[in-house]
């Protein structure tokens, strides 16, 4: 058994590998490709060529070219392969899809899932829990790998993307200008570019679809972080009409599967917007390309059927990519590639529990808090609750923390003036008696209210203080969700999968929370069960 550097590594999302890594993989694949068209007995140096390694393709939604290129990738490095029937299989039982996986682990020394799910996140749930079950019960770490989430990501169809536009670039990673057409909204090949296009230096991307079909916000925003630039329009015409078109076009098919009954009633409409017309092809630049992920809709495809003999037609080789990135894929996550890898590996994200901050007492002739509420002698007092808030959003932050904090004891709580400004208001509660909130409550408090202060009272003095923010990650409570309903994690599905929230600061210099599963953009406000 080889141990290379990525040896037991999943494929869940695009940024499960760092850009070096991802340059590696198209390499590889590039050498591989070579020795294939070649018939070179170099091939065999790729294999895994290991009986008592498994490969599972559990395919929970329909797929024809991602199952194929994966089935036969998996038989080509002459592993067990195991087609996983979802129809007939425990899943028909209402058994979860974690209870699944860990019974599969013990069937084999060492194992690879290939799974492609509606529920989103599934695959980085499974690696963080079923990746530290196995080693605690003494298997071999698997690797899961995501053939397709709901509408979140498609990490294999993005390498496999790249590493074609390498090929059509001539491996130039300076810069690309790549225009992404069709259905933004749904498309999760589209959606893993935010972050798979960072393997060029200058990225620059048009995104062409009328508003119902646009890229969602999260994903616009994403881009910009990396640093791209963004170009929006409505329609190919309108595109063309702006004179700078990008040599990569990118197209996808309407997912009318996935659309709402209004949405739908515009179909006629939105495909016009998108798909290519004979009368378009005077105004391409020189060297221009269309891709696709396929399929087509063979009623209303939005490349016709006109392109298949041209020089425009990339989708072809496209597709066969998928074939050789797969293979390559497998290899690297079973440990058989990787022992000539020289870069920089992906670092896991470090939390420090920056979110409580012991603040100066500012003594005070008569302490607000006292002003039209009932002094404490010895207790706790929250203060600066959603300060500058709406008056009713205050009131609304305060029965929350009450709530939510289980505040059913002798108090008193109100809306005051703050010192920032007449018009300025803040909320605050006196607790007293109460002299400590323990630490998973000083984290519960941050998140249900960041910016609010705790004062410990003593002999009618504040003795601490301490100024509370957002936590970094909140997890293990019992009265917190993820509201994509499409997530793993999400009640409906009964996976009884664990909530789980990483803070994110927005390029507006704003934190949220964002689901560790599906990556769910939340508010503070909207993680709470109320």
């Amino acid at each position: 058994m080889k141990q290379g550097v990525f040896k037991g590594r999943s494929i869940s999302v695009v940024n499960d590998f760092s850009l070096d890594e991802q340059r590696y993989l198209y390499q590889k694949a590039r050498e591989l490709k070579t020795a294939i068209i070649n018939k070179s007995s170099a091939v065999d140096s790729f294999r895994i060529n290991r009986k008592d390694f498994s490969a599972y393709l559990i395919f929970l939604e329909n797929s024809t070219r991602t199952r194929e290129s994966f089935k036969n990738a998996a038989e080509f490095h002459q592993v067990r392969v195991n087609m996983f029937d979802s129809a007939t299989s425990s899943f028909a039982k209402n058994e979860s899809i974690t209870d699944t996986i860990k019974m599969l682990v013990g069937y084999a020394p060492e194992s690879c899932f290939i799974i492609r799910s509606k529920l989103e996140g599934t695959c980085t749930w499974l690696d963080y829990y079923i990746g530290a079950w196995a080693e605690e019960h003494g298997h071999a770490r698997p690797s899961f790998i995501n053939a397709g989430d709901g509408k979140h990501e498609h990490p294999t169809q993005e390498f496999l993307d790249e590493f074609t536009f390498l090929e059509h670039l001539q491996w130039d990673m300076s810069s690309i200008h790549v225009a992404l057409i069709g259905d933004l909204y749904h498309g999760r090949t589209v959606h893993s570019k935010a972050d798979g296009l960072r393997i060029f230096k200058h990225v620059t991307v048009d995104l062409i679809a009328p508003q119902e079909l646009m890229m969602p916000a999260y994903y616009i925003n994403k881009m910009k972080e990396n640093g791209f630039t963004v170009r929006i329009f409505s329609s190919l015409d309108e595109y063309l009409a702006s004179g700078e078109t990008a040599r990569i076009w990118y197209f996808t098919r309407l997912q009318l599967e996935r659309m709402g009954d209004s949405v739908l009633e515009k179909a006629p409409l939105l495909r016009k917007a998108v798909t290519f017309r004979p009368d378009m092809m005077e105004k391409l630049g020189p060297g221009t390309r269309f891709y696709h992920p396929l399929p087509r809709d063979r009623l209303n495809p939005v490349i016709p059927s006109f392109l298949d003999e041209t020089p425009l037609n990339g989708w072809d080789e496209q597709s066969a990519n998928g074939y050789y990135t797969r293979i390559i894929e497998m290899a690297l996550c079973a440990g058989h590639l990787g022992d000539d890898f020289s870069g920089t590996n992906h670092a896991e994200p470090e939390f420090t529990d920056d979110f409580i901050v012991e603040a100066p007492i500012v003594k005070h002739e008569k302490p607000e808090y006292k002003i039209g509420i009932k002094p404490v002698e010895n207790g706790l007092v929250i203060d600066h609750i959603a300060t500058g808030f709406p008056i009713a959003a205050i009131w609304d932050r305060i029965d929350a923390i009450r709530k939510l904090m289980n505040l059913n004891l002798r108090s008193s709580h109100g809306v005051y003036h703050s010192n920032k400004g007449p018009d300025v208001f803040k909320g605050i509660i006196s607790i007293p008696d109460l002299q400590t909130f323990g630490e998973k409550n000083l984290k519960r408090l941050g998140a249900i209210s960041p910016g609010c202060t705790l004062n410990i009272i003593q002999n009618h003095t504040v003795v601490k203080k301490f100024r509370l923010g957002m936590p970094p990650r909140i997890y293990n409570f019992s009265d917190i969700s993820c509201k994509n309903e499409n997530c793993i994690s999400h009640p409906k599905h009964q996976e009884h999968i664990e909530p789980y929230f990483i803070r994110k600061r927005t390029p507006e210099g704003k934190d949220i929370f964002i689901c560790k599963w599906c990556e769910k953009e939340h508010d503070f406000s909207e993680i709470w069960d109320l």
